[in-house]
């Protein structure tokens, strides 16, 4: 089987340069792909209306602060691919998804690849995340961008996750969850390993507030469920099924047929 699709709980930006379980995890899913290009949609580009980069060389932004000086001197110089852009746009219709010539790959992005795919020789570009739009709207998207992965060969990765609460983090709890975070992430967990097209009903669970105060990094996983409701029969698996300081989720999921 081919991996078609993957959610990464990206967690820290630190996760570029540590070695730990979950990196290691990434680095191994790397290890077994060779897409032609990889589609990402992360949780921090987050816009009015839609975007996809179609630039050649997409620029590494380092989009945080407060961080040790070797994390934003990291450059991850993966080509861009005006073709699967343009692509991009096209599967999306009636979708308008806007071409982007100023962004590039942020660290949702490039902390995750450059454990996985570390020669940053697969051409990347980013989709944009229209925070206008219904938790409903980025299912359906993913279901119409399913097509990159089977016609093209496409690797799309989801970056965020799935209980994502900064303002409760308990920096002693360690690679442990509080009680209503392990709840919400089983519940999501249960959802798209046996129906991801359901996964809008998240938002009817009683701790979806506290797991989900903003949308931004729930939201790359409504499009790999969109694209797991897409293909018929796919193989749903856990990677990194793993609560961190009480109130992440490292939990991914990765989706092949």
């Amino acid at each position: 089987m081919t991996t078609n699709a993957l959610f990464v709980g990206h967690g820290s930006p630190m996760n570029a340069i540590e070695t730990n379980d979950f990196t290691t995890t990434w680095a191994d899913l790397g290890s077994t792909m060779r897409p032609r290009a990889i589609l990402s949609v992360s949780a921090h580009w987050y816009t009015r209306g839609s975007g996809v980069t179609a630039m050649e060389s997409p620029k590494t932004i380092h989009d945080f602060w407060g961080f040790p000086p070797e994390l934003s001197e990291l450059q991850y110089n993966a080509p861009g691919d005006p073709e699967i852009a343009q692509l991009v746009r096209d599967i999306a219709k009636p979708t308008l998804v806007e071409e982007d010539h100023q962004w590039g790959l942020d660290h949702g992005t490039w902390s995750v690849l450059t454990h996985m795919f570390p020669e940053a020789d697969i051409p990347v570009i980013q989709l944009s995340i229209d925070g206008t739009k219904p938790l409903e709207y980025h299912v359906e998207l993913g279901t119409r961008l399913a097509r990159l992965a089977q016609e093209h060969n496409v690797l799309i990765v989801g970056s965020g996750n799935v209980v994502h609460n900064l303002s409760m983090i308990d920096w002693k709890a360690g690679d442990k969850g509080f009680g209503w975070a392990d709840a919400f992430d089983d519940a999501g967990r249960e959802i798209m390993l046996n129906d991801p097209a359901r996964l809008p009903s998240l938002a009817d669970h009683s701790d979806f507030r506290r797991a989900v105060p903003t949308p931004d990094h729930f939201l790359p996983l409504a499009y790999i469920a969109g694209v797991s409701a897409a293909l018929d029969d796919p193989s749903i698996e856990t990677f990194n099924d793993r609560r961190t300081m009480g109130s992440l989720s490292m939990t991914g999921y990765t989706v092949a047929a």
